[in-house]
């Protein structure tokens, strides 16, 4: 039997773990979170673009998030 390359099966882990770490930010768990708008896409400047690039997301309450965009020009893709 063939052994496995060590450094692939770290680097597969890795990535596991880091896709574990980002659906475990989404769980609700009664605050709101930034991390809830994360796969949020925006058109902006002619392409798609996280939200979190076009402007700043924060949780003022436990229950309400407030995107506060940069450029005015996008607002209205982001609303």
């Amino acid at each position: 039997m063939a052994t496995p390359d060590l450094s692939d099966v770290k680097r597969r882990m890795d990535s596991a773990v880091d896709t574990l770490k980002k659906e475990l930010n989404g769980l609700r768990t009664g605050r709101a979170s930034a991390n809830l708008l994360d796969p949020i896409m925006v058109e902006s400047y002619g392409s798609m673009m996280p939200l979190s690039q076009v402007g700043t997301v924060s949780v003022p309450e436990p229950r309400m998030l407030t995107v506060t965009v940069w450029d005015k020009g996008t607002v209205k893709a982001v609303e």
